[in-house]
């Protein structure tokens, strides 16, 4: 009998009441989308069903859904956490342990934003954000390791070993942010603590984000129609979307991410704002940390990819959040559909041009594909650093520009995901007996008479490809050309890649050794995945996944 559920993807794994009680008490960070002990995976299922919300207060009808009220009052709701399944034993030993101290020093706390949007679609969340009364100096006397970060709308990181839990105040909020439309009235009904909850929600991005559960009183409270949003699996901005997105054009990529991974479709006013707002991405400022929290997080996070971030750009952080956390396909799909992806990946976008995809098309290919493979093994709770991805969209370049046998491709692999000796990888590559995929334009007709010395040229030319292609997306004059033969779309320079990212990219995945003193015989691709590793950018663990997706994608298996 199916017990419970973890989200992956836009589906869920169902396990059997044991074996679900036995993964459920892991960490976020170390639960895998693998079979039961029993083996009781059998099924995928689909997020249950939401239930009928029960009206604490309400004036009318919702303003989206029947008549419009002439002071736009949103009915609110305070609904019971049990009818969405909800439980405090989802949420993590660490953000539990927040909340608890918070509360015993009298203080009102409460989780918000997205984690609660994908607790009730019972989908694991990416984190889980805090917001309390307390001010944010008070939750540093609570927290003195914690710091206070951000100028324009403070929070406090509050470290739990190498976990950052984001804590904001109502207070602080309510004086940097913007000040509620005057065309929203109070809810009727609303107490003192409505009235706080209600005002730091409409300064929420959008409607399903606007949502806050008190874990103690195990209530969700929505007073913007969040619930009702999710309930139609639609992605709606809480004020005007064009004013919306001009406050913030971040928010175009994030209305994009949301769509992609929960399968939600954009409300119209939305749509057409992003494909008129699109050019504006390209005045985006960019992230800074203070310094002391560099040196902060270097500690904590022992030194992996920290210099990368130093010069990360709000772009390259969009853009991660939608292609490392099991979404890619999707946010590449929608990237096309509504004109993005020439300003943020016009290398990519002349690669659509060049192979006759339409807006909606349906279709896929190589880089759908490998970033489908991708999806399959990464999750909001398991993701990979930015390595990953750029890697790939650097190996695909490499064979959009020279196709290669897929002996070629398979020899790479090899000897990037073991550190075996290039004679040795391409030996067992010689050998392999599995069908290619023949329909992708990037693998070459085979060429059955490839020696030996030929085929170490092919591999060795491969690697200097994949280190030029990742250096062709740091160039803007290569970008700024690569739509030259797509005159009507929109002209792009941008980089999102920082120079160091991109040096530790090409020396990644830009070599091979001809000699080695790995392991031997044949590697195994269904090696179990160290997704810590992965997710700090560790060069051995990031290898042998690419070399894993690039083999499912060239040697699909066979249902």
């Amino acid at each position: 009998m199916a017990y419970g559920s973890f989200a992956i993807s836009s589906k869920a794994l169902v396990f059997c009441r044991p074996c679900y009680g036995s993964i459920r008490d892991l960490p976020f960070s170390l639960r895998t989308p693998t079979i039961g002990r029993c083996g009781c995976v059998g099924a995928i299922a689909a997020p249950r069903n939401l239930v009928k919300p029960r009206k604490e207060e309400s004036s009318g009808k919702d303003i989206r859904g029947g008549r419009k009220s002439k002071d736009k009052t949103t009915p609110w709701k305070k609904l019971d956490a049990n009818e969405f399944g909800i439980q405090r034993s989802m949420i993590p030993e660490s953000t539990r342990m927040v909340l608890n101290k918070l509360r015993k020093k009298g203080f009102q706390v409460y989780l918000v934003g997205g984690c609660v949007r994908d607790l009730i679609l019972d989908r694991i969340p990416k984190d889980f954000d805090v917001i309390t009364s307390a001010e944010l100096k008070e939750v540093r006397q609570v927290f003195p390791r914690c710091q206070i970060v951000g100028r324009r709308f403070p929070i406090c990181h509050v470290y739990v070993d190498d976990i950052i839990i984001e804590v904001s105040s109502f207070s602080t909020s309510a004086r940097t942010g913007k000040a509620p439309n005057k065309n929203f009235r109070k809810p009727v009904g609303c107490n003192e603590r409505d009235y706080i909850r209600w005002k730091n929600c409409l300064q929420r991005d959008f409607t399903v984000n606007g949502l806050m559960f008190d874990p103690l009183e195990n209530v969700v409270y929505d007073y913007i129609g969040g619930v009702e949003d999710i309930k139609n699996s639609k992605v709606r901005t809480v004020s005007a979307a064009k004013l919306s997105f001009i406050e913030d054009k971040a928010r175009i990529l994030r209305a994009i991410r949301i769509a992609a991974r929960l399968g939600f479709s954009l409300t119209k006013d939305v749509a057409v704002s992003v494909k008129e707002l699109s050019s504006s991405l390209l005045r985006l400022d960019p992230v800074y940390l203070s310094f002391f929290s560099l040196v902060l997080l270097l500690l904590v996070r022992f030194g992996l990819n920290i210099f990368s971030r130093l010069l990360q750009s709000r772009v390259q952080m969009e853009i991660n959040y939608m292609l490392a956390y099991g979404s890619a396909e999707a946010s590449l799909r929608l990237l096309w559909r509504f004109g993005l992806m020439e300003i943020l990946l016009p290398i990519q976008a002349s690669y659509f041009v060049s192979q006759g995809f339409k807006r909606r098309d349906g279709r896929s290919n190589m880089l759908l594909s490998m970033f489908r493979n991708l999806d399959r093994l990464v999750a909001p709770d398991r993701p990979c650093a930015e390595l990953l991805w750029i890697g790939i969209l650097a190996f695909h370049k490499a064979l959009v520009d020279q196709p290669r046998d897929h002996t070629v491709v398979a020899s790479y692999c090899l000897a990037i995901y073991s550190d075996i000796s290039l004679s040795e990888a391409m030996e067992i590559a010689k050998s392999n007996t599995k069908q290619h995929n023949s329909n992708f334009q990037e693998l070459s007709a085979q060429d059955k008479d490839i020696a030996g010395s030929k085929l170490s040229q092919q591999v060795m030319s491969l690697a200097e490809s994949v280190k030029s292609a990742a250096k062709n997306m740091h160039d803007r004059d290569y970008l700024a050309n690569a739509m030259s033969k797509y005159p009507q779309a929109p002209s792009s320079d941008m980089v999102f890649m920082s120079r160091p990212l991109l040096e530790r990219v090409q020396r990644m995945f830009g070599s091979v050794r001809r000699k080695g003193d790995g392991e031997r015989g044949v590697p195994s691709l269904d090696r179990r995945i160290n997704y810590k590793s992965l997710a700090l950018g560790d060069f051995h663990e990031t290898r042998r996944v690419f070399a894993r997706i690039v083999f499912d994608t060239v040697y699909p298996p066979k249902i």
